[in-house]
């Protein structure tokens, strides 16, 4: 009887340890999109520093990428209150690369940065509030449950929303 229940207990031992590894390596290979709640204050900080100023991240309305590689792209919408209208029109999120990315045929190379949308265009300025990339966004009537901010797509296609606002995305070469 005794020898059943260790025998058992081994079994059972090997099984968990073969579904960790199973997960932990396809996790660690695999390519998603990332909603708020797999975000947290370990990969994107709760303040972050935008033209002279820290604001908070709204960590509810975070969204991003993890590549393959283990490489991310995520962005959080901000509390700008503090910043003067000009700025605060643009600045909406705060966006975080370690990848090169294409932009509508645009490239933005890794780094921080601040964006927003406005009047139909996706706009990107660089920490200083510099522009530094503008191209045209699209507007989605279907999406059914539109969220402040998130990201959506697979296989190397994204979409960064705000609200029905979009911009397609994807890892540049």
């Amino acid at each position: 009887m005794k020898s059943v229940r260790t025998l058992t207990v081994c079994i059972m031992a090997i099984w968990l340890a073969l579904q960790c590894g199973v997960d932990s390596v396809a996790a660690a290979g695999s390519e998603a999109a990332l909603k708020a709640s797999d975000i947290t204050n370990k990969i994107f900080p709760d303040q972050v520093f935008f033209r002279g100023q820290v604001a908070s991240a709204q960590m509810r309305n975070t969204g991003g990428v993890r590549f393959a590689d283990e490489m991310f792209v995520l962005a959080a919408l901000v509390d700008n209150s503090g910043y003067s209208s000009d700025i605060r029109q643009k600045y909406q999120a705060y966006f975080i690369s370690e990848v090169a990315l294409d932009f509508a045929g645009k490239k933005l190379a890794p780094g921080a940065y601040g964006v927003g949308f406005v009047q139909g265009k996706f706009l990107v300025m660089d920490l200083g509030a510099h522009d530094l990339l503008q191209a045209d966004s699209a507007r989605d009537t279907e999406i059914k449950r539109p969220l402040p901010l998130q990201v959506l797509g697979s296989n190397g296609k994204y979409r960064l929303y705000a609200g029905r606002d979009y911009i397609e995305f994807a890892r540049s070469e």
